[in-house]
């Protein structure tokens, strides 16, 4: 097919629609930096008392590096600083982070290859291990089909630091996104689908589609592909 395909092909042996889809990785794939240490700076802007939950960030960093804590400990100890906070006031905190931070930092390279993608018919999907609550705000893209992050606790419609399932990461990734195209009864061309990543962390996600590509990625890697995004 050409690049007139719409967003759905037909699988002649089965005669079923399928969608191929665009699978992006958040932060250095699609942000040039962190985004959870950067919503942590923005909250510490609004809040100064926040400056107290410094050393905390910075031990778990440490205990992280060396193994001591996994992915999933080291995030809740991190995001500690949500703690209390309510769903009203966390609407209106992650709007503003979106405006004031998120969105200054993505990559152009990125934004254009997501448009080409999504004229080419793909569905535009971004997976990551960041928080979902204020990644949704990257729905501001007017072409992203779909966010999965990893979800943190609202209990009573007050946030928590506790994840709520697993830390979307890995494995977990393919996991959720199984989840969402069960749920959304999408049938997808994996082979015709492509994943944009900075980690070897996403191989399972590269594993699953035909067009992997390393974002930025130093060393040289036999199968995937590499592309310098700026």
């Amino acid at each position: 097919m050409d690049n007139k395909k719409t967003e759905t092909a037909i699988d002649i042996n089965n005669n079923e629609e399928k969608v191929r889809l665009a699978i992006f990785d958040v932060d250095y794939t699609l942000t040039k930096k962190e985004t959870l240490i950067e919503f942590y700076k923005f909250m510490l802007s609004k809040n100064p008392k926040l400056i107290r939950f410094l050393p905390k960030v910075l031990i778990t960093g440490i205990l992280y590096a060396f193994k001591i804590y996994d992915a999933h400990a080291s995030k809740e100890s991190f995001i500690k600083f949500i703690d209390g906070i309510k769903e009203e006031e966390m609407k209106v905190l992650v709007k503003q982070f979106y405006e004031e931070k998120l969105s200054k930092i993505l990559y152009i390279d990125a934004i254009n290859t997501m448009r080409n993608l999504k004229e080419k018919g793909c569905k535009i999907y971004l997976i990551s291990a960041s928080a979902e609550f204020y990644l949704n705000e990257l729905y501001n893209i007017d072409i992203v089909d779909k966010i999965i992050g990893t979800r943190f606790t609202c209990k009573d419609g007050i946030y928590g630091r506790k994840i709520e399932g697993k830390n979307c990461k890995g494995e977990e990734k393919v996991i959720r996104l199984m989840q969402v195209l069960k749920e959304e009864n999408l049938n997808v061309d994996f082979k015709n689908s492509y994943m944009y990543s900075d980690s070897l962390s996403d191989l399972p996600l590269f594993k699953l589609v035909g067009n992997p590509y390393l974002i930025n990625y130093r060393k040289n890697h036999e199968s995937i592909e590499k592309l310098t995004w700026r």
